[in-house]
């Protein structure tokens, strides 16, 4: 998967102002763009994986010399007593300086510890880079998600509109039959409660879509034009139908590329050097060791005297006895690598009912898209036919409101399940770590 890059912040804050601007529309496409540079979690992860970079030249810096340089100026000022040859005490004030120099260079011939350390290392550093596809992944779905409820949200406010529209319609009519003394009060009672109904449904859905925006602003880190966002083209979704592949090739795909699975994978291959790594503990270590020192006048009994010593050699380390330590941390070590294995056992047993869960939500979705198709024509018939009655006197009022509202209820159901299957088709390329990218790219191409 590809790193994106931090872009500059005037180019980012300059992008960022064409997509909330109200003159330009903002596709799906370069919603999930701007939020890949401004989602907080997206950039720590992002961090993470320079953070894991850099353990890693730390560890591996451990293979190479270590040189190290001491100096030291002393001025010294002694009051030395002692008998002189009468056998009194006398005594003599020594004020001199010394100095000191040490050069040393020390290089590691054995440590298992740190060949260990270095695996140990790049698999933390797999684990944030799974740690950030994952994220971005995560990323694609939330984008979605946010969008796609910020366009049923306006579906529902269109549904509903009309909705009034249509019982503002007949309520005027039912005061003008009951002031003409043709209709009742039952009528006009009925008409205002379901005019009071969409009123509050319209409030409802204003609050969910400005829930959603507020969603999608804190993800692009922008203000959100709601004119701005694309519509959904159904006759585009009519036509389009996702990857053919069966629930087994899915779950496969997840078994091998799942960032899920990959990050606890590498949290498992951790906790299993660090078994190896306790267990090193009784292994000895052999380092080569030059120095070069240097010194002037070490005590009072050799001042203005110069030393220069040079050695060179090779130090051995052998563990004899730490009071079980090691042993402790050993154990301790392999209690912690099968909690690693159990918790990705875990995780993949969850991992498989969530793909099978989305699976079904993308292929049975589409089934119930052309149910509801069908069943929203129904309703629109039924509804045209229940005015037809009621005008000629077969049916009531009550009758062409109940079919209203079952022609509204089914069109807010219908554009839900549409959105729900586009989401879960996102969610599903996002499980089985599949580029997330296509997943808001097919998505995007579904927008008029």
């Amino acid at each position: 998967m590809k790193m994106m890059a931090r872009a500059p912040t005037s180019a980012v804050l300059a992008c960022l102002a064409l997509l909330g601007g109200s003159g330009r529309a903002m596709d799906l496409q370069e919603a999930y763009q701007a939020a890949l540079l401004q989602d907080a979690t997206t950039r720590a992860a992002r961090a993470a994986v320079a953070a894991g970079d850099e353990r890693i030249r730390q560890a591996e810096a451990q293979r190479y010399p270590n040189v190290s340089l001491s100096a030291g100026y002393q001025r010294n000022n002694l009051d030395r007593t002692q008998p002189n040859i009468l056998g009194e005490d006398a005594t003599v004030n020594d004020r001199y300086p010394s100095k000191n120099a040490t050069l040393t260079v020390r290089q590691p011939l054995y440590r298992k510890a740190i060949t260990l350390g270095i695996e140990q290392t790049r698999a933390q550093r797999d684990d944030a880079q799974a740690g950030l596809q994952k994220e971005t992944q995560r990323l694609a779905v939330r984008v979605a998600d946010a969008y796609t409820e910020i366009l049923f949200a306006r579906d529902q406010l269109d549904f509903i509109a009309a909705q009034k529209a249509a019982t503002t319609t007949q309520l005027d009519a039912a005061r003008k039959q009951f002031a003409g003394g043709t209709g009742t009060r039952t009528d006009i009672d009925e008409a205002q409660a379901r005019l009071d109904m969409a009123l509050a449904q319209e409030l409802e859905a204003r609050q969910q879509q400005g829930f959603a925006q507020r969603q999608l602003s804190l993800l692009i880190n922008a203000p959100v034009n709601l004119e701005a966002l694309r519509p959904l083209a159904v006759d585009r979704l009519a036509a389009w139908s996702p990857p053919v592949h069966n629930l087994e090739e899915w779950l496969a795909q997840a078994e091998a590329r799942s960032p899920e699975l990959r990050q606890l994978q590498a949290r498992l291959e951790s906790a299993r050097l660090d078994v190896e790594k306790a267990r090193a503990g009784h292994l000895p270590t052999l380092d080569a060791v030059a120095q070069w020192s240097r010194s002037e006048s070490e005590s009072v009994t050799s001042p203005n005297t110069r030393y220069v010593n040079r050695t060179i050699g090779v130090q051995l380390n052998m563990p004899l006895y730490a009071g079980g330590y090691v042993n402790a941390a050993t154990r301790e070590a392999l209690a912690r690598q099968t909690q690693a294995e159990e918790l990705l056992e875990a995780a993949r047993r969850d991992l498989a009912l969530r793909v099978t869960t989305e699976f079904r939500n993308v292929t049975e979705g589409r089934l119930r898209v052309h149910a509801l198709e069908q069943a929203e024509r129904s309703a629109e018939q039924l509804a045209q036919s229940s005015r037809k009655s009621m005008r000629g006197g077969v049916r009531t009022l009550v009758d062409v409101f109940n079919a209203d509202q079952k022609k509204a209820q089914t069109q807010r159901d219908l554009a839900r399940a549409r959105y729900e299957m586009l989401v879960a088709y996102v969610r599903l390329l996002a499980l089985t770590g599949s580029d997330e990218a296509s997943g808001i790219a097919a998505v995007n191409g579904l927008l008029r």
